[in-house]
């Protein structure tokens, strides 16, 4: 990677150099923008340009949503940065400590499902009073019609 000088330090990226250098597809970071997970500028021909700071946005999203982290909660997390500074590693550390605890227990969800799988008949109706994935005994029945997941356990 080519090193940047003094003077191009604070060069805005237009949304293709930003697509190409963090691999997300231009209609992601026109989404991601939407969502008001990242920010640009537009110039004098009204075209966007984004901060640097913006590709480390994109990476943390691309590792959160690769964990299952919901875009709402991850921008729920970006609330909380300070505007105008690329995120650190403590802000990193601080933001998966926020989703630590929802991931360890949809893997406890997940773990529990994948050892009951056996006991599915692959009837494909999962929504049944004795079927053990999704609603043994109907015990979710006030949260609804249509199958629910149990908490782990």
């Amino acid at each position: 990677m080519p090193e940047i000088k003094p003077e191009e330090h604070g060069k805005l990226l237009s949304v293709g150099e930003v697509a190409q250098r963090s691999g997300v597809a231009v209609s992601a970071l026109h989404f991601y923008e939407r969502k008001g997970l990242i920010a640009s500028v537009r110039n004098s021909g009204n075209q966007r340009r984004y901060k640097r700071e913006v590709l480390r946005r994109v990476a943390i999203i691309k590792v959160a949503q690769r964990v299952g982290i919901p875009l709402t909660e991850i921008a729920e997390a970006f609330a909380t940065l300070p505007s105008g500074r690329t995120p650190s590693a403590a802000d990193w550390e601080r933001m998966s400590q926020i989703w630590h605890d929802d991931l360890s227990d949809r893997i406890l969800t997940l773990t529990s499902l994948r050892d009951q799988l056996t006991e599915c008949i692959g009837c494909g109706c999962l929504s049944i009073a004795s079927c053990p994935l999704r609603n043994y005994l109907d015990r979710l029945s006030d949260k609804g019609p249509g199958a629910h997941f149990p908490p782990p356990g």
